[in-house]
């Protein structure tokens, strides 16, 4: 296997996909790909439920409608099995952010555990973290190029399942990228996937099925969404230069907040709670510098979204169980993505890094 940035002596190791095709062959390479990679299994769910979830995604959603059959065939079952397909998993067995929009590139950083799954669990508990010999929850990820016969083609980048990602750009010239919504309250949930879109699902839906930042908006309040996991707000942007970030309030209240006189910029609190820069609360031991990052990255913005990250990057800290594992700018007149992968820490509290690789849409 040829890896497009790091290998598995790394702490990343970054596989690149390009699937042409129909909606249903590209899926059907998806699944052939956890099942050579990992030993993941689809769960089952309840029969309401997934006959539910078929008719919205058949009707919200056709593309992935069409991947999730595919995918189902790879995996030998038909296509309305009662079990989900979410959340498959290439990882081997055995988040804060920051983002801002500069009215030409969106460029972000994907701040995340260096955890395992069981190690997190055990943190959440309470417990002392033990290593268990699996390897961390975000370190084998995708970058899927999908070019489909019948639909919009787009390079997403995902932490390690094929039916999500955290950011991506779209041949349309629409980029988007997923930030925790507010990391001081944020739990996981216990339930399972609903009839809709989950909060990883919502960047490659938006590059599905929209080409410009009206209709990303028009899609996101037309659908039905929930939060299996910490809530998300998104921030969505188009080559004509106009840009948002989408938010959902209490009573599922929806929040548009649009460019202004600089730079859109977002970390991980609501911006329609705060959206006074100057008036913005002081950070606390659990909001992990989310303020702070917001001011600095709005201060910052004018040196360029690459060194304005970068004074906002969690590089090397002692103790500490996260890393800046990416950094990505996505250009939507270019229609692409030049990501610079964390592959370890250096020497003298400094990190490692892959070179920026940048990856198209075109067909």
């Amino acid at each position: 296997m040829t890896y497009a940035a790091g290998s598995p002596e790394d702490f990343l190791a970054v596989r690149h996909l390009t699937l042409r095709g129909t909606q249903a062959e590209i899926g059907q390479a998806l699944g052939a790909e956890v099942k050579a990679r990992s030993d993941w299994s689809p769960p089952p769910i309840d029969p309401l439920v997934a006959r539910a979830r078929r008719t919205w995604f058949a009707r919200n959603w056709p593309q992935y409608a069409g991947r999730t059959a595919g995918f189902a065939e790879a995996c030998g079952l038909p296509a309305d099995a009662a079990v989900s397909f979410d959340d498959a998993s290439a990882l081997p067995a055995g988040s804060g952010c920051s983002a801002l929009w500069t009215g030409s590139t969106l460029g972000r950083n994907y701040d995340f555990f260096t955890m395992s799954w069981t190690q997190l669990g055990a943190v959440l508990a309470g417990e002392e973290p033990v290593d268990d010999g699996t390897v961390p929850m975000a370190s084998r990820p995708y970058v899927l190029t999908t070019i489909p016969d019948d639909g919009i083609a787009s390079t997403a980048l995902s932490m390690a399942t094929m039916d999500g990602g955290t950011e991506g750009v779209n041949e349309a010239g629409l980029v988007v990228a997923l930030l925790m919504a507010d990391v001081e309250t944020a739990t996981p949930l216990a339930h399972g996937p609903q009839a809709g879109l989950s909060v990883l699902q919502v960047c490659r839906y938006l590059l599905d099925t929209c080409e410009t930042v009206e209709e990303a908006k028009e899609a996101l309040m037309l659908a039905k969404q929930y939060a299996h996991g910490a809530p998300c707000h998104y921030i969505v942007a188009d080559a004509s230069g106009r840009g948002f970030v989408h938010e959902r309030g209490e009573h599922d209240v929806e929040y548009f907040v649009e460019v202004g006189d600089g730079p859109l910029c977002v970390t991980n609190h609501l911006l329609h709670r705060h959206p006074d820069l100057d008036a913005l609360p002081e950070d606390t031991p659990d909001s992990m510098l989310t303020y702070q990052r917001l001011r600095t990255l709005t201060e910052e913005a004018g040196a360029g979204a690459r060194d304005a990250l970068d004074t906002v990057s969690f590089a090397v800290e002692p103790g500490a169980p996260w890393r800046t594992l990416w950094r990505s700018v996505l250009d939507p007149a270019a229609r692409t993505m030049s990501t610079r992968f964390y592959l370890g820490d250096g020497e003298n509290g400094t990190a490692r890094h892959s070179p920026e690789l940048t990856f198209g849409v075109s067909r």
